[in-house]
């Protein structure tokens, strides 16, 4: 089978993992990058060998004609580019969120319809400790789950006097994000979750900002039950002093018949606490863009379903959007 010939649109912050991927994926091959800032696509194109640069996407899917396009822009800018590549029928794969609200992302999904492939890099669930807790849940190790608890902490978005952010450092527009946390962040450990114990829905909400330079929240305590009955807590704070600037996950499921724990590098059956499964973090960052992109070529090439398909996507963005609905707004919650 011939190689995926595949587009790039934006060089931005997080490109370079999308593209280390890419660059390992044996069945694809990188024939064009986009983005506005010429100079930051070049050096892009430099480090990862890719001979065409653009700064108009329309120009770019029209001059080398690929077969899909990995999106890897701002949100707002996440509809158009989706329908441009339908139009040219050309494969999707687009950085989460997919869409700003709901209604957005349906209108898109209904537009693009089964024209092309659609997937969305939604990659927590790639992770391979969320992989590997989700099939180890599946193969009924703890029994019937009853009772879920996720904490994620980080100083993301505040930090001691003198210190940089690294989150507004790396992404300075999300201060004037009225959504932060739950739409940025943990839309992700949403979409995880929703992989280990299937669907979800919120029960109650609240949402308040650490830090008074924000518009919008970075502290979340949300409750959720699953449709067998379990209930989720997540317990979110991102503006967490003396934590490290990457959000860590610590995640307890109770089942009926034993408990997991992930905690930093290692899951932890409670009943054989002497063998722990350890992963290293900093490696299973970059798996994670790598199992997604693997996932999108695959079901390409095969005609298999996406994990993250737009369709399924759709239900991570609705747990996304009723936190916000059940919760105060950022604003009224601010102290």
């Amino acid at each position: 089978m011939s190689k995926l010939r595949v587009a790039i649109a934006g060089a931005g912050a997080i490109s370079p993992y999308h593209l280390t991927a890419w660059q390992t994926e044996t069945r694809a091959e990188l024939v064009a990058i986009c983005d506005p800032d010429q100079e930051r696509a070049r050096a892009r194109a430099q480090d990862f060998a890719i001979n065409a640069v653009f700064t108009d996407v329309a120009e770019m899917l029209a001059a080398t004609q690929p077969d899909a396009i990995d999106i890897i822009t701002p949100v707002g800018t996440h509809a158009p580019l989706a329908r441009l590549a339908a139009d040219h029928g050309v494969h999707i794969m687009c950085q989460k969120p997919l869409c700003s609200t709901v209604q957005e992302a349906s209108e898109l999904v209904s537009y693009v319809g089964d024209r092309v492939r659609f997937m969305v890099h939604e990659n927590y669930r790639f992770r391979p400790h969320f992989a590997e807790i989700a099939q180890r849940v599946a193969a009924g190790e703890i029994g019937k789950v009853r009772h879920v608890r996720m904490a994620v902490r980080s100083s993301s978005v505040r930090t001691y006097p003198g210190e940089d952010a690294f989150l507004l450092a790396r992404q300075p527009y999300l201060v004037g994000f009225e959504k932060l946390l739950v739409f940025e962040c943990l839309i992700h450990q949403l979409d995880a979750l929703r992989a280990i114990l299937g669907d979800m829905q919120v029960r109650a909400a609240r949402l308040m900002s650490l830090n008074p330079d924000l518009a919008g929240e970075d502290t979340a305590l949300i409750s959720l039950t699953t449709d067998t009955g379990a209930w989720v807590e997540i317990d979110a704070c991102i503006a967490a002093l003396g934590y490290p600037a990457l959000p860590g996950d610590r995640l307890e499921l109770i089942g009926d018949t034993d408990t997991m724990i992930l905690e930093g590098n290692h899951i932890v059956l409670l009943s054989d606490p002497q063998n722990p499964s350890r992963h290293d973090l900093t490696k299973n960052y970059q798996a994670c863009f790598t199992g997604a992109i693997s996932s999108f070529v695959t079901g390409i090439q095969d005609g298999t379903a996406f994990p993250t398909d737009r369709l399924d996507n759709l239900k991570t963005l609705k747990l996304m959007e009723a936190v916000y609905k059940m919760a105060e707004t950022p604003q009224e919650a601010k102290h």
